[in-house]
């Protein structure tokens, strides 16, 4: 096929971007659909956030993962103190 046959059977998406008419996506009929029954509550653009748990400390992660670190360290120099040479 020639270069100028593919450009003719090309897809033109400036003549889709311009179109009068567009037909909404799956979701969004799906979403219209659903609210023709249901309406969603109204919701304000910013909520205020809910009650938040207070944090854990951060001292008492990073113990553990010291504690953890240096219980492997332990268990390797242990390993290789009774392996046989």
């Amino acid at each position: 096929m020639s270069q100028q046959g593919d450009e003719k059977d090309e897809f033109d998406l400036r003549w889709a971007a311009e179109a009068e008419h567009k037909e909404p996506s799956a979701r969004a009929r799906m979403l219209a659909a659903r609210w023709k029954e249901n309406p969603p509550e109204p919701a304000p653009f910013r909520a205020d956030p809910g009650p938040v748990a207070p944090r854990r400390s951060s001292w008492g992660s990073t113990a553990l993962v010291l504690g953890c670190v240096a219980a492997v360290i332990l268990l390797l120099g242990y390993i290789q103190t009774r392996a046989p040479y």
